[in-house]
């Protein structure tokens, strides 16, 4: 990002924007925590002699503030900014607990419970989710992991200019909140019926062999290919850097990981689209869940 950009930080209170926030940081990031939305487009002009990437946190702990978020960020096209939205999350369950484990209260719990302020702060940031460009869900990450995740998504390092995250999962599980595409591999044989698999995993050369000759499977994939790569063109012209491809099973430990892994090899060896090139990297969610 140049300097007539800005990353806005936003999302669920106790879903680890701090541990974004300082992430940014050690990637030689600028970022001001806590800031009013009315000010972005001033700090951006403030800050257009630095080389570095801006980022502002803005979220509910900016009480009237933060309603003029969305007026702020219209704003700012007409300032020739451009901006993009990350938004961090966590599911309701893990956000109680944090907020029980820190004996901290909700900004919008007031005389309520926990829970009440986590669903009246839901209410406020629903438009700003749907319109985010990156949704980050931390509920089964640590603090290392998320960075690491951030790591991912703006390291300078990547020439790449669409990273797909392809993660794999179980839906007995839950669907990842932060998945831009879900792939459902449950039309292919389980190899959990299959005494001699079933305690192994995709990423375990006899489930991959399995999985991979079901019938259809690989004309499946060489179709699911062909359209996300078309899909990506339009991806990569709306400006988008990084997806995620959430690629589910039942359990999330034999098909879909063995089905992860392939995309991975398949995208990675595919040739530039349009001049543009398309990096993959496949993470195993639920893998180690199902005993």
């Amino acid at each position: 990002m140049s300097s007539n950009e800005v990353l806005v930080i936003t999302g669920m209170s106790g879903a680890g924007k701090s541990t974004v926030s300082h992430a940014l940081e050690d990637l030689g990031w600028y970022v001001v925590d806590n800031l009013p939305p009315s000010m972005i487009a001033s700090l951006c002009e403030m800050a257009a002699k630095t080389p570095s990437a801006i980022a502002v946190v803005i979220d509910v702990r900016g009480g009237e503030f933060f309603d003029d978020l969305t007026k702020s960020l219209s704003d700012l096209g007409a300032l020739n900014i451009s901006r993009r939205i990350l938004f961090v999350d966590a599911s309701d369950e893990v956000l109680v607990r944090r907020f029980e484990a820190t004996r901290r209260p909700h900004p919008l719990q007031g005389t309520d419970r926990i829970l009440d302020g986590i669903t009246k702060e839901r209410s406020r940031l629903q438009d700003v989710r749907a319109a985010a460009d990156f949704v980050i869900d931390s509920s089964a990450l640590n603090i290392h992991q998320l960075e690491a995740k951030i790591g991912e998504i703006f390291s300078k390092d990547s020439d790449s200019d669409l990273r797909v995250n392809i993660l794999s999962f179980g839906y007995k599980y839950g669907i990842p909140v932060d998945a831009d595409l879900v792939m459902d591999c449950r039309f292919i044989a389980n190899p959990h019926w299959i005494p001699e698999l079933r305690p192994l995993t995709g990423l375990d050369k006899p489930v991959s062999d399995n999985v991979l000759s079901s019938s259809n499977v690989q004309e499946f994939l060489t179709k699911y290919q062909s359209l996300f790569e078309t899909m990506a063109v339009g991806f990569m012209q709306e400006g988008r850097k990084y997806l995620t491809l959430a690629v589910g099973c039942t359990g999330g430990k034999h098909r879909s990981v063995a089905i992860s892994e392939e995309l991975a090899k398949r995208f990675a060896s595919s040739p530039q689209i349009n001049s543009r090139s398309i990096s993959a990297q496949a993470v195993h969610r639920d893998l180690g869940r199902e005993v």
